[in-house]
């Protein structure tokens, strides 16, 4: 009986060893052939094509040699780009999934509109597909993304927003579709945009066009004529 298990054993290792070592002799093959094949998908035609021009300049050989970083850094450089993903299609094919940014507004930058997106980025305009607000002031990007975050959290939304204005002071006052201007507090900045929500959206406040909520614990709003208010809002803590 155990040598009948013995024999079995050496039969199984003897079918192992061969077919490891036709399975090794086919992937040294392998090994040595050129990517034949790289799809990109996620931006336009001609923005993938340029992308992919961009990759085959670094003349990649096999992929089971593959630099991941090489191919990384260009896709990082690349505006357009807020994530992806490097799949391997073996033997021969890479497919790269890109994430496109959201461009959220335009900015001025040395005489240059630009675009800003989530990734922190700026891009040409001529990569714009929908209207956006303008940015006027000298706010840094990073500071201007999380403000959108701010608005995000907020009742108001970006797309109501025509205009944004920065100051020096690092307050904000955004300018509405509906040309009504709200005056932000710096230090309760949601609050702020909450509470002038209310009051925008509040029927017997409909003829205002200026919602100042830069002062604590009060709001005053003007309908740029003689008529002002004086609201009472208590920030909360």
């Amino acid at each position: 009986m155990h040598q009948q298990k013995g024999k079995k054993i050496l039969i199984y290792l003897f079918l192992f060893l061969i077919v490891g070592s036709i399975n090794n002799t086919a992937l040294t093959k392998i090994r040595f052939d050129t990517i034949k094949s790289i799809q990109i998908s996620g931006l336009n035609q001609n923005q993938n094509t340029n992308l992919l021009e961009s990759i085959k300049e670094l003349n990649l050989k096999n992929i089971f040699s593959l630099n991941g970083n090489q191919i990384s850094k260009i896709i990082n450089s690349n505006s357009l780009v807020e994530n992806y993903e490097i799949f391997k299609k073996y033997p021969y094919t890479l497919d790269i999934k890109i994430e496109k940014t959201n461009f959220l507004a335009k900015i001025n930058n040395n005489g240059k509109t630009f675009l800003i997106g989530t990734n922190g980025k700026l891009s040409d305009v001529e990569f714009l597909d929908k209207e956006l607000p303008f940015i006027f002031g000298k706010p840094k990007i990073d500071e201007f993304i999380k403000f959108t975050n701010v608005i995000d959290q907020s009742k108001l939304s970006l797309n109501q927003v025509k205009n944004l204005y920065f100051f020096p002071s690092k307050r904000w006052d955004l300018e509405l579709k509906n040309n009504v201007i709200l005056k932000l507090s710096k230090d309760h900045t949601k609050l702020s945009l909450d509470q002038a929500f209310e009051l925008i959206n509040d029927k017997n406040f409909k003829d205002i066009k200026v919602v100042d909520a830069r002062i604590k614990n009060q709001i005053i709003l003007n309908d740029w004529g003689i008529k002002f208010w004086s609201v009472f809002k208590p920030f909360s803590k």
